[in-house]
């Protein structure tokens, strides 16, 4: 065998070593790198079968929140607070009447007797600047039952507000007079309209 055919047959030999070397390890880094893109697929998968999806419909963006394991038990009691004692009491305070510690009794009886909450405050402010001006001792802001003899008494102001309130839906709402000006017309018919104005007026700024 010559030098030349010597030098070929080792460069073959290195050259099929190579080859069997080489391929075998390619192809294991492939397969590796297939089932590694693999599996990292299916964890995709299961991660996204855990997750809510929530799209907007404005910007097309898909955003994920979490599954919480629980759902969230609302035990918050939502209830409303009757503001209307406090719009009246706000007014009597700001007139400093005699009044003011019974603002809940002028709504209760309000409510009782399904009038307006405001008309017997109103109708005490016209008559007696709230309770300021009144016969000693009759507690009767109102100008209720006033006849030629005088004008008639309360045993307290709570005995007014339930008095005056039971008479206005009795003798004046329940007989079909159902405004103020109405009212008026049996209530003061002396008035030129201007009682019926004041009330409106009274009223008006505890809305």
């Amino acid at each position: 065998m010559s030098r030349s055919e010597d030098i070929g047959f080792w460069k073959n030999l290195i050259l099929v070593s190579i080859f069997f070397v080489v391929t075998p390890l390619t192809l294991g880094v492939s397969l590796f790198s297939l089932f590694s893109l693999k599996s990292t697929s299916i964890t995709k998968k299961v991660f996204a079968s855990s997750v809510n999806s929530i799209t907007t419909s404005e910007s097309g963006v898909r955003v994920f929140a979490s599954i919480p394991r629980e759902s969230p038990l609302v035990t918050e009691n939502i209830g409303s607070t009757d503001a209307r004692p406090e719009i009246v009491r706000e007014y009597l305070e700001i007139y400093n009447s005699p009044l003011l510690p019974y603002s809940n009794s002028i709504v209760q009886a309000a409510d009782k007797y399904s009038i307006d909450f405001r008309l017997i405050t109103a109708i005490a402010q016209q008559e007696s600047n709230l309770c300021k001006v009144i016969p000693p001792g009759s507690y009767n802001c109102w100008g209720w039952g006033i006849t030629g003899g005088g004008t008639l008494g309360f045993n307290s102001f709570e005995d007014g507000i339930e008095t005056v309130s039971k008479g206005l839906r009795e003798n004046y709402l329940d007989k079909g007079f159902s405004t103020v000006e109405q009212i008026m017309s049996k209530y003061t018919p002396q008035s030129n309209g201007s009682w019926a104005a004041g009330v409106n007026q009274f009223m008006s700024e505890m809305e």
